[in-house]
C-alpha cells in the first residue's frame, strides 16, 4: 500500500495540469470489447479482483479474460451494482436483487422485491446500492431508501429528493439534492447544522477525505464538513470541477483523491502537493464524460458515457502521445539545458514546461540526436545542425546525419554514418565545427562502431557492412575497406552493429555474432545465445535492454546474470517503431523509448520496485471445456470421455492484472510446460489417463505466484475398457478352447462322414419310399373321393328321376298325405347328411384347412357355398354337381352366379381355377 501511494503522489508530482501529460497506460474497453449498451452507471469488484458493471443492457462481468453480458428477466437499464460476499446487487426499474454464480461460473438472478409489503413503487429507478455496518443492504432511488436484512425489507421514504448517502462517524448521512445534508434516525431525517452554503446547490456525490466529508455538488464544487461547520473546499481544482460539472469522488489514497466529470474526464489529485492530473479524451480516455469510478489495488475502472476504461496508476511505464499528429513518429530523443527534445520523421520539437514546441527551421526527417561537446547535434536529412530552443544551425551539408560516434585517443573528433559514407566532426577552440567527407567511402552508412582508434566497421540495412582501414597519418582518407565473403559472414541483409566491452559484436537474422581478430573471422557470439531474435536496443556497464523481432515485441531488461525483467505493457508493444526503435537513457532512474506516436518513460527503480515487492496474484479456473460440453472446476476431479477429449480446453482468469500472463504445467501421461498470455489454454489429442493441470501468474522477473491445480481424467477408448479387456481375455480363452476342439473333432468329422453319407442315401432312399407311399395313399383318396362322389351323383340321380316321375304321376295319387310323404323321403334322401359327413371327410384328408381358409377370407359363406365351393375345386362340371346338390343345372348356374358375388369375382374370372388353386 506504502508503494502504491508513493507511485501515485510521484505520478501526480511529474504531471503537468495542463496540455500534453506523461500518464500510465490507459486501457480503453468499447462496445465491440465488452458487446453490451454504452452507459455504464456503475461499477464494483469483488474479492478475487472481477469486474461486474451496470449497464444500459444489462450486467457485465469481467473475469479478466472475458467479458459476458447477463440481462435481467424484464430487460431494464441496471444502474447501480455492489459486490457483497458471494452476492452481486443491482438496482434497475422498480427492481432490485442479487446474482449468484452456478457450478459452471455462470451468473443468475435472484429478486428481492417480492419482501417489499404495503408499498408500491412510483416510477423509481435504484442509483445507489449501500452496504452499512450493521449488515443491511440499503438500495437508494431518488424517491426512497430500501433497507434490506434477513429477508425482510424496510422503506423509509424522506420529504426530499435522495441524491446520495454515506456512514460518517457513525452516523447514516443523506445528501437531500439540493436542500443539503441529513442524519437518518429512525424513520426521521434531521439535517446537520451549518449548511446553508449547501442551499439551492445540487449534491452529486459525497466521500470521507482526511477525517471530513467532502460534499461535491453538480456546478459549485466541493465543500468541506468536519461535523460541525461546512465550509468551501479551498483548492485549484475546485475551479475545475465548477467549470466541468462534477459527478463522482472516488478515494484514491490517504492524500488522493479522484474526480469523474462531466464535461473533461477523470481529475487525480493530490492534497498533499496540491497538483492534479487529467484523465480525458486527449490523454486517451475514449470519453469524457464519467458517470462511475472504483480503485481496486492500484487499477483504476471508469465507467463512461460511452465504453468503460482501467488505469493502472503505479505503472512505472508512463506515456506521451500525440493525439494531434503533428509529432509523428518519434526516432530520438535527448535532454539538453533541462528540457526534453524529440527528434521525428517531421523535425525537432522540446517541451517547454509541459507545452510541446516546434524548432522553426527543423522540418523533414530526423535521425539523430546527441548531445556532442555541449551541443545539441541533429542528424537530419538535410545534413547535421547545431540545435537550441531558438535556431537551428547548419554545420554539415552532409545529407542524411546517422549515428555519430567519438573517435578514439582523438580530442574532440567524431564520425558520423551518413547517406553518401562517413563524415568527420572536429571542435575547435573557437566553439566552431569543422567537418570534413572521409574519402574512400561513398555508400550509404547508418551505423558505426570502433575497434581500434584506426579500424572502423560500418553497416547498412541493405549495404550490409564493412571493416574500414584508416592512415592515422590522413584520418580523412580510407586506407581499406576489408568486406567478409558469404562463406565467413553472416547474411549482410540488416546487419547491426555493437562495441561491446571492446568485442565487435553483430546481430544478423536474429543471431549473434562476433570478430575474432586472432583468426580475423566472425564466429557465434556465445554470451547472447539465450538472445535470439533479439534486438539490442541500449547497453551500460551494467543492464542490456533487448526488444523481441517477433511479435510480441516484448523488452528485456538484464545484467546478464540472472537479474532479469520482462516489459509486456501491451501500449509498449504496439507502439514501437519497427527497426527503427530507440532507447535512451538520461540517468541511472529515467530512459526513453521512442514510439510511432510519441515515447515513453520507464522508471527502473520503479520497475524493480514493483518486481520485488508485488505480490502475484494466483489465477482462477472459470471452466473446462471438451469437444462436446463443459465441466464444473469445483468438483476434485473431471471425468472427459475418450470420445471428447480431442479438443480440452481449460479457461483461467487472474482479474488484478491489467496485461496477465501465465505459466502452466501440464503433468500426466503427456506433460508440457510453457509461458503464455491467453488465459484459454487448449491441449490437441492428449492420450488417456489421470492428469494434474497446474497454472501460476508470472511477473516481469518471469517469477511465478502460487499454483492453482486441477485434476482431470480421460477415460480410456471403449476398446481400452475395463469390460473390453475381460471380452479380449474370454474371445483368448475361447479361440483356445475352439482350435483345440477343432482339432479334435477334426478326426471325429472324417470318421462321421462316411455315417452320414450312408444315412443320408437311408434318408433319401425312405423319403423317397415315403412319398411314394404317400402319393399313392393320395392317389387312393383321390379315387375314393371320386368314386364317392360318382356313387352320390348316382344315387341322387336316381332320386331325382323317381321323384321327377312321381310329380309327373301326382294325380294318379288318391291318397295326398302319402304322395307327400314319398317325396319327402326322397327328399330326404337326397340331402343325406351321412353321404357329405363321408364325402367332407374324404376331402378334408386331400385339402386339409381349405374351408377354413375360404371362411376366414370370405366368412359370409354358407354351409351350402362351401358345398359348392368343394365341388368346383374337384373341377366338377355344373351338370355333375346338380345330381350332388339335389338342384337341377339352372339352379347351380345361379348358384355359381350368387357365389361369384360372395368372393367378388368378375364374370370374366374362372371361377373353378380360383378355387382349384385357392
Amino acid at each position: 500500500m506504502i508503494f502504491r501511494v508513493t507511485s501515485i503522489v510521484f505520478l501526480l508530482v511529474c504531471l503537468s495540469v495542463s496540455g500534453q501529460q506523461l500518464l500510465p497506460p490507459i486501457q480503453n474497453y468499447q462496445l465491440l470489447d465488452y458487446k453490451g449498451g454504452t452507459k455504464n452507471w456503475d461499477v464494483s469488484i469483488n474479492e478475487n479482483g472481477e469486474l461486474f458493471v451496470a449497464n444500459n443492457k444489462g450486467l457485465l462481468h469481467y473475469n479478466g479474460e472475458q467479458w459476458t453480458l447477463n440481462k435481467l428477466p424484464n430487460n431494464t437499464i441496471i444502474r447501480s451494482v455492489k459486490s457483497i460476499g458471494d452476492r452481486v446487487y443491482t438496482g434497475s426499474y422498480e427492481e432490485f436483487g442479487y446474482w449468484t454464480k452456478n457450478e459452471f461460473g455462470e451468473l443468475g438472478y435472484t429478486s428481492l422485491t417480492h419482501l417489499i409489503k404495503d408499498h408500491t413503487f412510483t416510477s423509481e429507478e435504484f442509483w445507489e446500492i449501500f452496504p452499512s455496518s450493521d449488515g443491511r443492504v440499503m438500495f437508494r432511488s431518488f424517491s426512497a431508501i430500501y433497507s434490506y436484512s434477513r429477508d425482510k425489507i424496510t422503506v423509509v421514504d424522506p420529504p426530499f429528493v435522495v441524491s446520495d448517502l454515506i456512514e460518517f462517524n457513525g452516523k447514516l448521512i443523506v445528501a437531500g439534492g439540493s436542500v443539503g445534508l441529513f442524519e437518518v434516525k429512525g424513520d426521521s431525517y434531521e439535517p446537520l447544522s451549518d449548511q446553508d452554503l449547501l442551499v439551492g446547490k445540487t449534491i452529486n456525490d459525497i466521500a470521507i477525505f482526511e477525517g471530513n466529508l467532502l460534499v461535491g455538488t453538480k456546478l459549485s464544487g466541493c465543500f468541506l464538513y468536519d461535523g460541525t461547520t461546512l465550509t468551501p473546499w479551498q483548492t485549484a481544482i475546485n475551479e475545475e470541477l465548477k467549470d466541468h460539472q462534477l459527478n463522482k469522488i472516488t478515494l484514491l489514497g490517504e492524500n488522493l483523491l479522484g474526480f469523474g466529470t462531466i464535461k473533461n474526464g477523470m481529475y487525480l489529485y493530490s492534497s498533499e502537493t496540491g497538483k492534479y492530473s487529467i484523465l480525458n479524451r486527449e490523454s486517451g480516455l475514449q470519453n469524457n464524460t464519467v458517470l462511475s469510478s472504483l480503485l481496486y489495488k492500484d487499477l483504476l475502472w471508469l465507467g463512461l458515457d460511452n465504453g468503460l476504461a482501467r488505469v493502472r496508476l503505479t505503472n512505472p511505464i508512463t506515456y506521451f502521445t500525440d493525439y494531434t499528429g503533428l509529432l509523428g513518429m518519434v526516432y530520438d530523443i535527448a535532454w539538453y539545458n533541462g528540457k526534453l527534445f524529440l527528434g521525428s520523421n517531421t523535425g525537432v520539437f522540446y517541451f517547454e514546461g509541459s507545452e510541446l514546441k516546434f524548432v522553426n527551421g527543423s522540418q523533414g526527417h530526423v535521425w539523430d540526436l546527441d548531445v556532442i561537446e555541449g551541443d545539441l547535434l541533429c542528424g537530419h536529412t538535410r545534413g547535421t545542425f547545431k540545435v537550441s530552443e531558438n535556431s537551428f544551425e547548419l554545420i554539415s551539408e552532409v545529407a542524411g546525419g546517422y549515428q555519430m560516434i567519438k573517435v578514439p585517443d582523438r580530442k574532440s573528433t567524431y564520425v558520423q554514418g551518413t547517406y553518401n559514407g562517413v563524415a568527420m566532426f572536429t571542435k575547435h577552440d573557437d566553439e566552431t565545427w569543422e567537418v570534413v567527407k572521409i574519402e574512400g567511402m561513398d555508400e550509404p552508412v547508418k551505423q558505426l562502431c570502433f575497434e581500434t582508434p584506426s579500424i572502423l566497421w560500418t553497416a547498412h540495412p541493405y549495404k550490409g557492412f564493412s571493416r574500414i582501414h584508416f592512415n592515422e597519418a590522413q584520418y580523412n582518407k580510407v586506407d581499406r575497406i576489408q568486406k567478409f565473403n558469404q562463406e565467413e559472414a553472416p547474411s549482410e541483409y540488416n546487419v547491426k552493429l555493437y562495441n561491446i566491452k571492446n568485442h565487435i559484436v553483430l546481430n544478423s537474422e536474429g543471431n549473434w555474432y562476433a570478430y575474432n581478430p586472432i583468426g580475423d573471422k566472425i564466429e557465434k557470439f556465445e554470451e547472447f545465445k539465450d538472445y535470439k531474435n533479439k534486438e539490442l536496443l541500449f547497453f551500460d556497464q551494467e543492464y542490456f535492454w533487448f526488444v523481441d523481432d517477433d511479435e510480441q515485441k516484448a523488452i528485456i531488461y538484464t545484467d546478464l546474470k540472472g537479474d532479469s525483467l520482462m516489459l509486456t505493457d501491451l501500449p509498449l508493444r504496439e507502439r514501437l517503431a519497427p527497426d527503427s526503435q530507440n532507447l535512451v537513457k538520461v540517468n541511472d532512474s529515467t530512459s526513453y523509448i521512442t514510439l510511432i506516436d510519441g515515447f515513453a518513460k520507464i522508471n527502473a527503480p520503479g520497475l524493480k520496485g514493483i518486481s520485488g515487492q508485488e505480490e502475484l496474484p494466483v489465477p482462477s479456473f472459470i471452466v473446462l471445456k471438451d469437444q462436446e460440453s463443459k465441466h464444473s472446476v469445483q468438483g476434485n476431479s473431471i471425468d472427459i470421455p475418450f470420445r471428447n477429449s480431442q479438443s480440452i480446453t481449460i479457461e483461467v482468469a487472474s482479474p488484478e492484472y491489467i496485461y496477465p500472463h501465465y505459466y502452466y504445467r501440464l503433468e500426466g501421461p503427456k506433460e508440457y510446460s510453457q509461458y503464455v498470455e491467453s488465459g484459454a489454454i487448449n491441449f490437441q489429442n492428449l492420450p488417456y489417463g489421470e492428469y494434474t493441470f497446474k497454472i501460476a501468474t508470472s511477473g516481469m522477473d518471469n517469477s511465478i505466484s502460487e499454483y492453482k491445480q486441477l485434476n482431470f481424467t480421460i477415460s480410456p477408448p471403449w476398446f481400452f475398457s475395463w469390460w473390453s479387456l475381460f471380452l479380449y481375455l474370454a474371445l483368448a480363452v475361447l479361440a483356445i478352447y475352439l482350435v483345440r476342439r477343432y482339432n479334435r473333432r477334426k478326426l471325429e468329422r472324417k470318421h462321421r462322414e462316411l455315417e452320414e453319407r450312408l444315412h443320408h442315401e437311408q434318408q433319401e432312399r425312405m423319403a423317397k419310399m415315403e412319398k411314394e407311399e404317400l402319393a399313392k395313399e393320395v392317389k387312393q383318396k383321390q379315387n375314393e373321393l371320386a368314386s364317392t362322389t360318382l356313387n352320390i351323383a348316382r344315387k341322387n340321380e336316381m332320386i331325382l328321376e323317381l321323384k321327377n316321375m312321381l310329380i309327373m304321376n301326382k294325380d294318379k295319387f288318391s291318397n295326398s298325405q302319402r304322395y307327400r310323404t314319398f317325396i319327402k323321403k326322397l327328399n330326404s334322401s337326397i340331402e343325406d347328411t351321412e353321404d357329405w359327413r363321408r364325402f367332407e371327410v374324404n376331402f378334408k384328408e386331400l385339402h386339409q384347412d381349405f374351408f377354413e381358409r375360404l371362411l376366414k377370407s370370405y366368412p359370409s359363406l354358407t354351409p351350402k357355398d362351401l358345398k359348392l365351393c368343394a365341388y368346383l375345386k374337384m373341377n366338377l362340371s355344373t351338370k355333375e354337381i346338380a345330381p350332388l346338390m339335389g338342384i337341377t343345372v339352372r339352379g347351380v348356374e345361379i348358384h355359381r352366379y350368387r357365389l361369384r358375388k360372395k368372393l367378388d369375382m368378375d364374370s370374366s374370372d374362372n371361377l373353378s381355377n380360383f378355387l382349384i388353386t385357392f
